[in-house]
């Protein structure tokens, strides 16, 4: 079992000193949320809230998580970061690549890249991406990404992207690993088939217990079970050393936590108050385990 410290919403200039701290603490990663932009009116309903309203409003703090990666991969030497999860749909692969084989190369090939559609229709209108057919048009920019970080000269003509033979330098020295999140069934079939994990949203542990399950079926279809994957879980019915021991049985491999939440702190929550929240959780279950 893996921690990852989640950095959701937090202030901007908490960033370096939660990612030294988490460092110092033992986690394994730090996990870095996406927002593109949060526009007044929104035509569908945010799809992990029981009643479909965002946990979060105009003023709350959002960073680029590719730059915030390679902010704290400067003040950190072993702590990787992933996205959980970066909206691909409203994204061009070809510019996304470029930087994330910056990142990648910046941070000593300690980046991970999550990712997900995107849920709202207006990010994808108001950067030039079309919703219809996003599904599929995601498979493929999975494709495109895949095939320039690889390196060398290489091209692609597909149903949504084209270009001739481009090379973009330096390409990582390890493949980016990209981890797919989504709780419906394409979403879980498209991480059986491409993905080098999974991240969930928030879950209950038999919810986790039934998608795990059902990704084991859908890897065993694809050929792939005895490819390592990761299962990334925010679990919010399982605490403490005996709750995440639990939360491992199931198969969660990584856990995401908020430490401060715990300890009844917000997210923007003092710096030290955040430290001191994520040293407590270090002693008390990354220590037993």
């Amino acid at each position: 079992m893996k921690f990852t410290l989640s950095v959701a919403m937090s202030p901007l200039d908490q960033l370096a000193g939660l990612a030294r701290t988490a460092e110092e603490c033992g986690f394994a990663a730090i996990a870095l949320p996406d927002s593109l932009f949060y526009s007044e009116q929104v035509s569908a309903a945010y799809p992990y809230t029981p009643d479909g309203s965002r946990m979060w409003n105009a003023e709350t703090p959002w960073a680029d998580p590719l730059i915030a990666a390679a902010a704290m991969g400067a003040v950190t030497s072993k702590l990787r970061f992933y996205t959980s999860v970066l909206k691909l749909g409203p994204r061009n692969p070809v510019l996304l690549a470029r930087q994330l084989a910056s990142v990648a190369v910046l941070t000593g090939d300690r980046f991970g890249l999550g990712i997900g559609l995107g849920w709202a229709p207006e990010e994808f209108e108001w950067c030039g991406a079309p919703y219809a057919k996003r599904g599929a048009r995601v498979d493929e920019a999975i494709e495109v990404l895949r095939l320039i970080l690889g390196g060398g000269m290489v091209e692609h003509h597909g149903e949504f992207f084209d270009f001739d033979r481009l090379q973009m330098s330096p390409a990582p020295a390890a493949p980016v690993p990209i981890y797919i999140g989504g709780h419906t069934e394409p979403a879980l079939r498209r991480a059986a088939r491409v993905g080098d994990g999974w991240a969930s949203a928030m879950m209950t542990l038999e919810e986790l217990r039934t998608t795990i399950d059902r990704l084991a079926e859908l890897r065993a279809e694809h050929g792939r079970s005895e490819v390592p994957f990761e299962i990334q879980a925010v679990c919010v019915d399982r605490f403490g050393a005996s709750g995440y021991r639990e939360q491992a049985e199931v198969g969660v491999t990584d856990a995401i936590v908020v430490p401060w939440l715990f300890d009844g702190h917000g997210f923007d929550a003092d710096l030290r108050v955040k430290q001191d929240s994520i040293r407590k959780f270090a002693d008390e279950v990354i220590g037993q385990f």
